[in-house]
């Protein structure tokens, strides 16, 4: 786990979770087989694995693997937001889902237009950028902070429970772990049958085939109204 070291910052997230009068979850918890990545570590994956490139990796049988698509701007938004993350997987080979993680990188969001200097301040020493001098043109590259790929695990800043148990023994070690209630917690998974963490306070959001950008909406929508708020109430 890596603290947070820049301000939060909802810049990347939807306008629709952006309304400053109604507050995010505290923490975010994913589950890991269909909901941030399409396959079942423990019965699909063949160690040991190899990166291919900083997204993808294979397997010792060359089969290939990598994150949903939305789920490297999904955890990159939520963490500039300040939002803990958390990982609660009941998969029988933990060791070999933390191996994925580690290996497969999470591209940086683009900078925001804030970030990029107007045509005429590009290549004035002061900015932190060359100067084209002599008329030389500009490479843009060298007037912007380019983030580099950084591996997916290094976006979890709150506990990965990661073993053969129930959801429920899951979340009650994130609580003891990171003090958080349970009732500030936003938890997405693909199977109904984890829907017993509600009975701890946790508002759980089902997934069908990944987490998506209208997934995290609507799970945050359902969150709100657990707690009483009143919302634009997006549809189940």
């Amino acid at each position: 786990m890596a603290p947070k070291s820049k301000l939060p910052s909802t810049d990347f997230l939807p306008s629709s979770l952006t309304d400053p009068a109604l507050p995010l979850p505290t923490m975010i918890v994913f589950d890991l087989d269909y909901t941030l990545w399409p396959f079942w570590v423990d019965t699909h994956v063949t160690p040991p694995l190899k990166p291919i490139d900083a997204f993808t990796v294979v397997d010792r049988v060359g089969e290939s693997f990598a994150l949903y698509r939305e789920v490297p701007s999904i955890l990159h938004a939520l963490s500039r937001a300040g939002i803990q993350l958390a990982v609660a997987s009941r998969t029988s080979a933990p060791e070999l889902a933390r191996e994925m993680l580690k290996l497969l990188h999470v591209p940086a969001p683009p900078p925001l237009p804030s970030a990029i200097p107007p045509p005429a301040e590009r290549g004035r020493g002061g900015r932190g950028g060359r100067s084209a001098g002599g008329g030389g043109i500009v490479d843009l590259d060298d007037e912007i902070h380019w983030e580099k790929p950084r591996r997916a695990l290094e976006l979890f800043d709150a506990p990965l429970e990661i073993y053969p148990r129930s959801k429920i023994a899951h979340f009650e070690a994130l609580a003891k772990k990171t003090g958080v209630k349970f009732e500030d917690m936003l938890f997405f998974d693909d199977e109904n049958r984890n829907r017993e963490v509600e009975s701890l306070g946790v508002t759980m959001k089902l997934v069908r085939d990944g987490v998506t950008w209208d997934e995290i909406e609507k799970g945050v929508e359902a969150w709100w109204r657990r707690r009483g708020h009143v919302t634009k109430n997006l549809p189940e």
